[in-house]
C-alpha cells in the first residue's frame, strides 16, 4: 500500500500560517483585554471570538460563493472577504 502526502503549495501554506497567526494573536488580545458579550449588527449577544469566528465562516462561504458563481480569479474575492471580516469584527 503506497501512502501519498499532501503537496503544500506557497499560497496553502502562508494561508494556513495566517490562520495560525490570527488566532494566536486572538488569544494573546483575550489574555490581555478579556472580552464582554455585546450585541452588534447580527442581533444576538457575541464575543470576540465568535464574531472572529463568523467572519471566518463568511470569507469561506464568500470564496466558494466566488468559485462557483463566477469565471473572475480568486484573487479578487480576497478584499471583498477581508471587508467582510473588518464589518463583523467591528460591528458584528
Amino acid at each position: 500500500m503506497r501512502f501519498e502526502w499532501m503537496y503544500w503549495t506557497v499560497p496553502t501554506a502562508i494561508f494556513f500560517i495566517t490562520i495560525f497567526l490570527m488566532i494566536t494573536g486572538m488569544f494573546i488580545w483575550e489574555l490581555v483585554s478579556p472580552t464582554v458579550e455585546r450585541r452588534g449588527f447580527l442581533r444576538v449577544p457575541i464575543t470576540r471570538g465568535t464574531r472572529f469566528f463568523i467572519g471566518l465562516l463568511g470569507a469561506a462561504y464568500i470564496h466558494l460563493a466566488w468559485l462557483g458563481l463566477t469565471d473572475a480569479s480568486l484573487w479578487v474575492a480576497l478584499p471583498i472577504s477581508a471587508v467582510w471580516m473588518f464589518v463583523v469584527m467591528r460591528w458584528g
